[in-house]
């Protein structure tokens, strides 16, 4: 037996607080044990999708990779749920590295707030009016002017969350890709949004802020009342996510973009 599959028996268990995530979780509690987060070497996260945004964020910078079974609603980031194994499992995991993004947010009051987003960072409008946003990407103006619901830059990771929701392109885990993903946009009207390498700055800057507020999000931490977004992948952080090898996401993504 591996090193790794040694320190994978070392397993502590986080569920969403559905019924049946519970009652998963206290039956492989009962299998295989359950160690504290202190002491483990790989966390298994039973829910859907919400529930693994919130392990990502919760062990980041941790050094503990973080494996998720799907006892959820949406599960495009989780693993098939089954009880054998789990240990041959994780050894037999492969790794992918996710990076969050940076979001730093200037207000109106000229306050700067800084968080870290794993799926996106989003911009919308607070009122009846349209936003009107000016896009910069490493410095350079790519649209002068854009009126629409709002923006979402995202992740690969949250390429199949909000992302999708908005008609956004989804991106297989590993690309070196963000999206940038207009919702609802008035003009230009053929602007769909676009792909930029995940080491672009993408700042964007709201015009006519006082008659159109705008508030910006990175994941679930939300700044009212913006005047300027800049947004980066930082590569300082990491978590590490771990796949069964016939995990099967790529074919869920090819079937999410031939659903009709």
């Amino acid at each position: 037996m591996s090193d790794q599959a040694r320190s994978f028996h070392k397993i502590a268990f986080v569920s969403s607080q559905t019924p049946e995530a519970e009652a998963a979780r206290a039956r492989l509690v009962v299998r295989y044990g359950d160690v504290s987060e202190d002491d483990a070497d790989v966390i298994v996260a039973l829910g859907g999708d919400g529930l693994m945004l919130q392990t990502l964020h919760r062990f980041r910078d941790r050094g503990l990779p973080i494996y998720g079974m799907h006892r959820g609603t949406v599960g495009f980031l989780m693993n098939t749920f089954r009880e054998d194994g789990l240990p041959e499992r994780l050894a037999a995991a492969l790794p992918v590295t996710i990076h969050p993004l940076l979001m730093e947010v200037v207000d109106a009051q000229g306050v700067r707030h800084r968080a870290p987003a794993i799926n996106e960072v989003s911009l919308w409008r607070q009122s009846y009016q349209a936003a009107k946003l000016r896009i910069s990407i490493d410095g350079r103006v790519r649209l002068e002017e854009l009126i629409c619901d709002g923006i979402i830059v995202a992740t690969p990771a949250g390429s199949t969350a909000y992302n999708l929701s908005a008609h956004g392109p989804i991106l297989p885990l590993g690309t070196a890709l963000l999206a940038l993903t207009p919702i609802s946009p008035f003009r230009p009207r053929r602007w769909r949004g676009a792909l930029v390498p995940d080491k672009a700055r993408i700042d964007i800057a709201v015009l006519e802020a006082d008659k159109r507020p705008v508030s910006a999000a990175a994941d679930h931490f939300e700044v009212r009342d913006i005047i300027a977004v800049t947004t980066r992948l930082d590569t300082s952080s990491s978590i590490d996510m771990l796949f069964d090898p016939d995990h099967g996401l790529d074919e869920r993504i090819l079937r999410e973009q031939f659903v009709y």
